[in-house]
């Protein structure tokens, strides 16, 4: 089975993709305090943070250090988070990334394998509304191949400030919607959790046009196309109902900034329904991947997904 979320996403942010560079000028202080450089600007939550130049040899160990402790809920692993941070290797008096700056915040699902290892057991159990500073040593980082502008072996550190916390439902629920249209795929409305059951139509042309449709109708928000949508999807092709990609395989929802959605059709699919919904969508090639093969998956293909849109953050 092939994964296809590098060809959903435009890749995002230093945690993903390759870091980019900042022309911010450090500070020139270089105060450190038991291994965790001093903000020595902008410290209050929702500020773009200055951090001094680390002192002596960077910390072993991961310490995360609590600058403002929030009065949100604690975060656990599962949980879809969105964050401001700021980025630093530890030698160094300027940032190599910071998400201030692009005036949105960035997006993840704990325990998800979407980020590196610090953020993951740094950012478990703060609470939201929390500013916190990681410094992060290189086996919890990017390690000995480093990562775009950061060396090899770097320890990194970061001023991360939590801005929302959701907790992701295992099922879409809500009303069963009639699925009467015998020429469009029918999809299984279970709410265990578990990956819904995707019956392909026999003899029927795919449609030319795009097909969004409910098959569980929650009440929840609005999709806008502004949102982030955490889901869970199973994902065919329409020529011989082959499945090329699950969420449920690794058991980790996939979270998407829509407006960062390369795959047209899956925006357009989702922009306009409730989380908390069941959607069957039916991509023709224009919405989909076009006239280029891409990951073994043909030109010109049709592809069907069933998505569960579990939270919108």
């Amino acid at each position: 089975m092939r994964r296809i979320a590098g060809l959903l996403v435009v890749p995002l942010l230093l945690l993903s993709a390759a870091a980019c560079g900042s022309d911010d000028k450090g500070s020139d202080s270089s105060s450190t305090k038991n291994g965790v450089p001093a903000i020595t600007k902008g410290a209050e939550f929702g500020q773009k943070p200055t951090l001094a130049k680390g002192e002596g040899d960077p910390p072993k160990e991961l310490k995360v250090e609590v600058i403002k402790e929030g009065n949100g809920a604690k975060l656990k692993k599962g949980d879809a988070a969105e964050v401001n941070y700021l980025g630093q290797e530890y030698d160094e008096s300027k940032p190599f990334d910071n998400s201030f700056d692009r005036g949105q915040p960035f997006s993840l699902t704990l325990g998800a394998g979407g980020v590196i290892q610090g953020w993951e057991k740094g950012l478990e159990g703060q609470k939201v509304g929390s500013r916190v500073e990681l410094v992060i040593p290189p086996d919890l980082g990017y390690g000995a191949q480093g990562q775009g502008d950061i060396k090899a072996n770097a320890t990194l550190v970061f001023v991360v400030d939590i801005v929302k916390g959701t907790t992701i439902p295992a099922s879409a629920k809500g009303t069963e919607v009639a699925q009467d249209n015998v020429d469009l795929p029918k999809v299984g409305t279970n709410t265990d959790g578990k990956a819904p059951k995707v019956t392909m139509p026999k003899d029927s042309d795919p449609p030319k046009k795009l097909v969004s449709n409910y098959v569980l109708e929650s009440d929840g928000a609005v999709v806008k196309g502004t949102d982030t949508v955490v889901v869970n999807y199973v994902a065919l092709l329409w020529d011989g109902g082959k499945q090329f990609d699950s969420t449920y395989q690794t058991g980790k929802p996939a979270t998407f900034p829509l407006d960062q959605l390369s795959i047209k059709g899956l925006k357009n699919g989702l922009v306009g329904k409730k989380a908390g919904s069941r959607v069957l969508l039916v991509l023709p090639p224009d919405q989909a991947l076009g006239d280029q093969e891409q990951q073994g998956i043909p030109k010109n293909s049709t592809l069907v997904f069933a998505v569960d849109i579990l939270a919108v953050m």
